[in-house]
């Protein structure tokens, strides 16, 4: 099993690599073409901010590349919203692949912005949630979403409801960090090894 992570000026790779190890895979973290292109599964991780990861994608030709992936791609975080069609941080066109809009949590007098810390994900739709409980608790760190849209296949509640995980084809997004998510992150990263076609 060759799986790739998408090197990008975005952080929290190390934990993902850790969380991979766990179930015994050995990642490659590269921005090389062919490498992504003959790996069984890609990785595409994310912490930082959109406009800037999107200027260095299209600068590596990456945004390309990562369109154009037939294999399964998992984005966490800030790549699943890199998948979407336009992100408001910093007014971002982003790959397209999700029919789905990032948006700023209006902040109010209930909830906090970003939203950091453990939240609930339920109505889960396809075998990536395989062994996960309807309401299990993941970890969050965000102060972007995604809309609801055809291709939500779980939800979070955080004021508002949103997408907490996207798929499309073979295109999969989480908004929370399974590799920091415990025992059912890492399952749904085992999910994503084994079963995503």
């Amino acid at each position: 099993m060759k799986v790739s992570i998408i090197k990008y000026n975005a952080g929290n790779v190390q934990s993902v690599i850790f969380a991979l190890e766990r179930i015994g895979i050995n990642a490659v973290v590269t921005d090389n073409v062919d490498i992504l292109k003959t790996s069984n599964k890609v990785i595409f991780p994310g912490v930082g901010e959109a406009s800037s990861a999107m200027k260095y994608l299209k600068e590596k030709n990456l945004d390309d590349v990562i369109t154009n992936l037939k294999q399964p791609v998992l984005g966490i975080c800030l790549g699943m919203q890199l998948m979407c069609s336009y992100s408001e941080e910093g007014n971002t066109k982003c790959l397209d692949i999700f029919d789905s809009t990032v948006k700023l949590f209006p902040a109010t007098n209930t909830i906090k912005v970003p939203q950091i810390g453990w939240n609930t994900i339920y109505d889960f739709k396809t075998d990536l949630f395989k062994g996960v409980k309807e309401n299990e608790y993941m970890y969050f760190v965000h102060s972007y979403f995604a809309e609801v849209s055809e291709h939500t296949i779980a939800k979070t509640n955080y004021g508002l409801e949103y997408s907490s995980s996207l798929q499309k084809n073979n295109f999969y997004g989480v908004q929370f960090h399974p590799e920091k998510s415990s025992d059912t992150g890492q399952q749904l990263l085992e999910n994503f090894i084994r079963f995503a076609k």
